[in-house]
């Protein structure tokens, strides 16, 4: 007791102050900024005790604060993990955001400051060469930078020791001005802002801060203790959801809340199944919990496992504290585990609040989407996230070009389209993405930084050592640069012909192909309902062996009439879609979830359609017979000509696909996005003799392909992989000649080279082109017919069936979207105005400099201003050629920068 009453004690002095401690009868220094405001102490034993005693003797001095986010993390359940979309970021990918989101604005500012002090200072005057320092150090020492998901501080941190280092060398100049005088500011924490949700990471953000403080104040000041409280309460760091703001506490949906707003989010569409009449509080199933179906041993949902659905009063989105900058790394949650990851009406909630921004698309583009708003709207000067690679896709993409064409504009200074993540072996590939993406985005319109990891060195317990390359230019909102491929617009020539498969819901629908044969074999007439059926691996690998019960268009006594198939699917499919919210799913169980109308209409009366895989390494697309049922991972394009098949097979429309379309998964496959990638894809409009000689190499190509899987077994990847190897003039293994004489690989790389070619003529194009202007002059073609279908002419690829007016669409996807008004041509730029200060005049000199592509006079600069003289714009560049930011040309009178 007494041990436990001298521990408070000391706490309470640390907490208020004490000129000599009671407990260490020396003086204690007061700490408080909140750390020992609880005086409270934790039980421990001898052991526990000795420990703390051990690692007090360490030196912590050197400790790096970035740890804590390990830590932090490693002190999650998988759970809370999961909720909280929570990663440690290694201090490597931290800087690789900070520096160009923060302190490369900052270091330009100081460089603009230390340039007009040596300029004044080559004057002789000294006194406003140290006034101007001390100006930018106040402003540093006032930038506010905000982490509006900072987990353990780690982004924070980062920041406040690369801006105490830019602090360090203004001081330093300042002393070689004669500077004399302590500085009365200095960079501390209160200027780091971050928003947490959990309040363990809130505490040790606000720690973290401190130490990295304490660190660099020791190594400046040597023994020189800080002014007391050594840690200050500055509130900096909130517990706050950063998206969602709402008054009270979520309350739980009542049903009488429910009939009162049938529209909640995240109602039932079947809400009084769900409703505890006890308690008049709606329940839902948990999305996680499963139970074992005694009758088929299947999964299926355990309705017993349920969790409140809960309502925000008055939701709207989270105002963010002001900020010069917004860095971070906010959570990883793809858009279809949103509902499964946070609590019920949660996800729904949001969505319902942030009506631009796409339902599918992932967690982390709710913190893009308020960052860029901010730039845009002049409240922040930059803003840079790590993010999931899947910005780049289709969903998420259309946030990011939202505002990159918005008014006022957003441009992408940086971008790193694909990166990998820490360990992706240990990637749990729902939650966490193995590859993720930085973006810097800043207002206005300009070029910025494209970087791309060109080689990944794996190194054992670390991440990877990574070698880059990097080009300048304006970034699309698909992380590129070069043709503006997400400005082409989708083609009522091509909608309502490439549709995804069908979607299931439930694999209870399927049956082995040996079950089916012999259902068949006694019922014949079951063939109308029971299908051969395909999912993507199933067509890549080139198997077929599972068939599916299709029900469609039959009520449940008619679908009874197949006996033993409806018994499959009562048996298989009825319980699961017991905990369906969907009234149409629940009550219609024995159908599929979504039963495929358009693609339905789309393919009937074709002999055969087109098809391919969404998501794979190597794009192919093949024929497939009437008769077969694609699941929702294949895209069918419902088309039986063999035209249009060798023009998809073709190296044009697959480098277009891949830069439309987005990448995705474990591998970082490119994926196929019909509404991008087929819908505004222009085929050739050329002569039938043209057409002819395309379709014929299709159909050979077609043939030798199957062939080859159906003869040796083999996968289209492992068949393409060895055809890359030989393009690519790599050896071939063992393995790979196996592949290679079976599949008679040198055979298929000349049938695709011919009919590369024989598509380039159909264009009228040269070949071969590079990827680069492929994509420019698909583009081009894209805003040519655009405008050929705005004044009336539309080249249809099934005339007979898209022509007719009686189109499905799918889902809505295939939406065509109004061309855009053309823009008015610039006026060409006049003079720039002479700016008004130094600083500015400095600036403006070197960029001149800068854009010029050969040496100019002083004569010739100044001609580049409005009212200025030549002598002014001589003593600028003499201090630029002081500094080393310009030199002399060949010719006297003549700079370079």
């Amino acid at each position: 007791a007494a041990a436990l009453a001298a521990r408070i004690r000391s706490m309470r002095e640390m907490d208020k102050g004490a000129t000599v401690s009671t407990i260490l009868r020396q003086k204690l220094l007061r700490f408080n900024g909140g750390l020992f405001a609880e005086q409270s102490v934790l039980p421990v034993d001898g052991t526990q005790l000795g420990l703390l005693i051990e690692a007090a003797k360490c030196q912590w001095r050197d400790v790096e604060p970035a740890i804590f986010g390990t830590l932090l993390e490693q002190a999650l359940t998988s759970k809370e993990r999961g909720k909280l979309g929570a990663h440690f970021t290694p201090r490597a990918y931290v800087e690789r955001l900070v520096i160009p989101t923060v302190i490369e604005p900052l270091r330009a500012d100081f460089a603009t400051a230390r340039d007009e002090a040596v300029h004044r200072a080559n004057q002789g005057d000294l006194p406003g060469a140290r006034a101007r320092l001390r100006d930018f150090l106040e402003k540093l020492c006032a930038v506010r930078v905000l982490d509006p998901a900072c987990g353990s501080g780690n982004f924070l941190y980062v920041t406040l020791e690369h801006m105490k280092r830019i602090e360090g060398d203004v001081l330093d100049l300042l002393r070689s001005f004669g500077e004399t005088a302590p500085s009365a500011v200095t960079v501390d924490p209160h200027q780091f802002l971050g928003l947490e949700i959990n309040p363990r990471a809130v505490a040790l953000a606000e720690l973290v801060l401190w130490i990295g403080y304490l660190q660099w104040h020791f190594r400046v000041h040597g023994r020189v203790m800080p002014a007391e409280p050594v840690l200050k309460r500055f509130a900096n760091i909130r517990e706050a959801d950063a998206v969602l703001a709402y008054d009270g506490q979520p309350v739980p949906v009542t049903g009488k809340m429910a009939t009162a707003n049938p529209k909640l989010p995240g109602l039932p569409d079947n809400w009084r199944a769900h409703l505890d009449k006890h308690t008049d509080t709606i329940f839902v199933w948990d999305r996680r919990s499963t139970k074992i179906d005694p009758a088929t041993g299947r999964d299926v949902p355990d309705e017993t496992k349920r969790v409140v659905l809960w309502s925000y009063k008055n939701p709207r989105p989270a105002k963010w504290p002001e900020a010069d900058f917004i860095v971070g790394n906010p959570p990883f949650i793809g858009g279809t585990w949103l509902r499964q990851e946070l609590v019920d009406g949660y996800a729904e909630t949001l969505r319902l609040i942030y009506d631009s921004i796409p339902d599918s698309a992932d967690l982390v583009m709710f913190w893009w989407h308020k960052a860029a708003e901010a730039t845009r709207q002049g409240k922040a000067r930059r803003f840079g996230f790590i993010t999931t690679n899947s910005i780049r896709q289709s969903i998420s993409r259309r946030v990011v070009q939202h505002h990159l064409s918005a008014a006022p504009s957003l441009s992408l200074v940086l971008a790193i389209p694909d990166h990998p993540w820490v360990d992706p072996s240990q990637a749990d590939e729902k939650k966490a993405a193995v590859r993720i993406s930085m973006t810097v985005g800043a207002a206005g319109s300009c070029g910025g930084d494209l970087v791309r990891v060109v080689k990944e060195i794996s190194v054992k317990h670390s991440e990877p050592e990574l070698l880059f390359d990097s080009q300048h230019g304006k970034i699309q909102a698909d992380l590129s640069i070069g043709a503006g491929i997400v400005d082409a617009q989708q083609l009522q020539s091509n909608i309502g012909l490439a549709i995804k498969g069908y979607e299931l819901g439930n694999q209870g629908f399927l049956i082995s192909s040996v079950e089916a044969d012999k259902l068949l074999s006694f019922h014949p007439d079951y063939s109308t309902v029971l299908k051969p059926y395909m999912n993507g691996d199933d067509l890549t690998e080139g198997r077929c062996d599972r068939f599916v019960i299709d029900f469609f268009g039959l009520e449940e006594n008619d679908a009874r009439k197949f006996t033993e198939l409806f018994e499959i699917v009562a048996a298989n499919v009825r319980l699961a879609r017991n905990a369906n919210t969907e009234n149409r799913t629940k009550e219609k169980w024995w159908l599929f979830r979504r039963s495929g109308e358009a693609l339905r209409l789309a393919t009937a009366g074709l002999p055969r359609f087109i098809g391919t895989t969404r998501t794979a390494r190597r794009r192919v697309f093949q024929f497939l017979p009437k008769e077969l049922m694609a699941e929702s991972k294949i895209v069918i394009v419902a088309s039986a000509d063999s035209f249009h098949l060798g023009v998809l097979s073709s190296q044009i429309h697959v480098c277009f696909a891949t830069a439309a379309g987005g990448w995705l998964g474990v591998g970082n496959d490119p994926t196929y996005n019909h509404v991008d990638c087929f819908n505004k894809f222009p085929f050739p409009d050329c002569a039938e003799k043209q057409k002819r000689h395309i379709g014929s190499l299709a159909e050979e190509l077609d043939v030798h392909r199957k062939r080859a899987q159906a003869k040796h077994k083999l996968g289209l990847t492992d068949i393409y992989n060895v055809l890359e190897k030989l393009r690519a003039g790599e050896a071939l293994t063992e393995k790979d000649k196996a592949i290679h004489e079976a599949a008679l690989v040198a055979t298929l790389r000349q049938l695709h080279d011919e009919l590369d070619a024989a598509v380039a003529d159909a264009y009228g194009w040269p070949w071969p082109l590079s990827d680069a202007e492929i994509l420019q002059r698909v583009v081009d073609l894209n805003t040519a017919r655009a405008a050929e279908e705005k004044a009336g002419t539309i080249r249809w690829l099934r005339p007979e069936y898209q022509a007719k007016g009686e189109l499905l669409l799918d889902g809505g996807s295939a939406h065509v979207e109004k061309p855009k008004a053309e823009t008015a041509k610039a006026k060409p730029a006049g003079k720039q105005p002479w700016p008004a200060t130094l600083a500015e005049r400095i600036k403006a000199v070197e960029h001149v400099l800068a854009e010029a592509d050969r040496p100019l006079t002083e004569a010739e600069i100044a001609k580049a201003f409005a009212r200025t003289k030549e002598s002014a714009v001589a003593e600028i560049v003499e201090t630029l050629c002081s500094l080393g930011r310009a030199r002399a040309g060949d010719e006297k009178g003549t700079f370079i920068r």
